[in-house]
This record gives C-alpha cells, structure tokens and sequence, in this order.
C-alpha cells in the first residue's frame, strides 16, 4: 500500500486563462497570473494497492459515477507512468468550496491530487514539474502549487507550460478579496465547453489574445511597484474582456446573472464613494472583489447589506501544496 496526502488551496485568476490550444495536454492559448487564496481549499488522500481491482473515487463522502471516476483514473495513469506502476487506487477527496460554482474547485482539486500523488509514489517532483503534472488535470491547477501571485506560462510544449511563482515583496498581505456567492449550483454552461465555443466562434475572441500580452506586463509591473490601483484596474479590465468574448460566441452566452450586475455596480458605487475595490469574475455568476485589507470592513458591510451574510466570504492570500 502506497499512501499520500496533500492539501490545495484555490486561486482566483486575475489575468484570465481562457481558450486551449492543445486539449490533450492542456496547453493554454495565453499566459495567466493568479492569487493562491485560504477560503477555500481541497485535501485528497490516494492510496495505490495491489488489493485493488479498479480505481474509485469518493469525493465529499460520495462514491462518484463512471464518468468523474474516468476523469480521475486518466489523471492517475500519469503518475503511474511516471512511477512505473500499474497498481489501483482509490482516491478519497473533500472540497471545502463550492463544486463547480465557478469558484474553482477543479483547480485546487487536481493540485491536491497530483501533490498526493507525488508524495505516495515517491515521485520526488520539483515544483514546475508537479506543476506540470497538476496542468493535465485541471489547466488552473498547475498555479495551485504555488502560494501567492503565480504566472502560468503557456508554453509550447508538455515541457515547457507550467507556472512559476511571481516575486511580489509581500504585497499579497495587503490584499483582501471578497467571494460574493450568487450561485453554488451546477453552472449551464462548464468551463471546457465555454472555452471551446469562443475559440471557435467568438468574433471577439482575436482581440481577447492580441491584448492579454499587455494586461499581463501592466499587472506584473503593478505587483512589483505594490500598486494597488493599478492592479484592481488591469484585474476587473481583463475580467471584463473575458467575458465579452462569450456574448459574441455562437451561440452567445454568459455567466452572468441579475445578482452579478449588482455586485458590479456595488464595487462602481463604492469606488465613487472613494472605497476603492474591484471586481473580476471566472466562468460563473460569483463576483469577487479585490480590495485592500485595511479597507476590508467597509466593503463586507457594503455587501452584508445588500447580500446574505452567507453569501459574502472573506479570503486572504494563500499557500501553495501542503502534505498532509
């Protein structure tokens, strides 16, 4: 019996990853930068054994169906192959965030389990190569490694796209991000599918790539310069222009719904009233709001006014793997 178990947090993108250009191997179209956040995080444990038939897969105390045991089973062959072994496992997983809400839980799932892999195989990984390992699950786990600010680097190749931490003298303790929690149902429209129908058919969707590039630079250069203003503008900015690539797909869609609008008017109107906050959103309706943590209290109560007090969660800036 070959045991591991590992702990991931989840991050929230704030250069947008959105269209693949090799689904196979999960090779993004641009480069992405996120915040490692503490609100939310999945502990997986797997143990490989001689004992076992077939993989399984529990997630929140549930045996799943064939098709999430599937997805799990051909993310396992991959440490498998990496160790040489073609024993069974069973992978035991608990999400302490929302599944599937657009609060990225694939993201902070599949880190867990290339960690707990890692660590029951003795497969001894450097950090860019469990990166890379963490990309073939969920393309948004492979910056899950890594605590804080981490930029994704889209690469060429299995090789070289895996994401690498991104020095930032400690800004990220000045920041504070409020999830606002519209919706913690199934979404209509998954992130894979909706990536796909952009890259295909969104009018938008050139533009969406040809101006990445410069909000990435902008973003990191605020990092360094500890600008809190410039980041938030880059951030909701990007987020934006994201999302306008759906509305021009074919079909259109969107993530949004009514509640969304509100909370993106309530971050307008709290700026104009000199809180300064800003939101972005990831393929779903929740809005999350950047803000500085001395202004923290304001901007909950803004929201605790409006929205249920079980709607709005406090996050900080988060840590990378932990074994467990």
């Amino acid at each position: 019996m070959y045991k591991g178990k590992a702990r991931a947090y989840t991050n929230i993108a704030l250069i947008k990853y959105w269209g693949k250009k090799n689904e196979e191997l999960i090779l993004p179209m641009n480069n992405s930068l996120s915040l490692t956040l503490d609100a939310f995080y999945t502990e997986t444990a797997v143990s490989f054994s001689s004992q076992l038939q077939a993989d399984t897969f529990v997630l929140d105390g549930r045996l799943q169906e064939e098709k999430a045991v599937a997805k799990v089973s051909r993310f396992l062959d991959l440490a498998r192959q990496l160790a040489g072994t073609q024993l069974s496992a069973r992978v035991e997983s608990t999400n302490f965030v929302p599944t599937a809400a657009g609060l990225a839980s694939s993201a902070s799932g599949m880190a867990a389990l290339a960690a707990a892999c890692n660590q029951a195989l003795d497969l001894n990984l450097s950090d860019s190569d469990l990166s890379r390992l963490a990309r073939r699950g969920s393309g948004s786990a492979c910056r899950s490694i890594f605590g804080g600010f981490a930029e994704w680097e889209q690469g060429q190749d299995d090789l070289t796209s895996f994401a690498r931490p991104v020095a930032s003298d400690h800004f990220e303790e000045e920041l504070a991000m409020l999830f606002i929690l519209i919706n913690d149902k199934q979404k209509d429209v998954s992130s894979r599918d909706g990536m796909r129908q952009t890259v295909a058919t969104s009018a938008f969707y050139p533009g969406w790539l040809q101006s990445t590039p410069e909000d990435l630079a902008a973003l990191k250069a605020a990092i360094s310069a500890k600008d809190f203003t410039a980041l938030g503008s880059v951030t909701e900015a990007n987020g934006l222009k994201m999302h306008a690539t759906t509305l021009a797909a074919a079909p259109p869609f969107t993530y949004w719904s009514p509640q969304s609008l509100t909370a993106m008017d309530l971050v307008r109107d709290l700026r104009a009233r000199g809180t300064e906050c800003y939101f972005t959103m990831d393929a779903g309706p929740n809005v999350k709001v950047l803000c500085r943590r001395s202004d923290e209290a304001a901007v909950k109560e803004a929201f605790a006014a409006v929205f249920s007090p079980e709607q709005v969660i406090t996050a900080h800036a988060g840590p990378g793997i932990q074994y467990l």
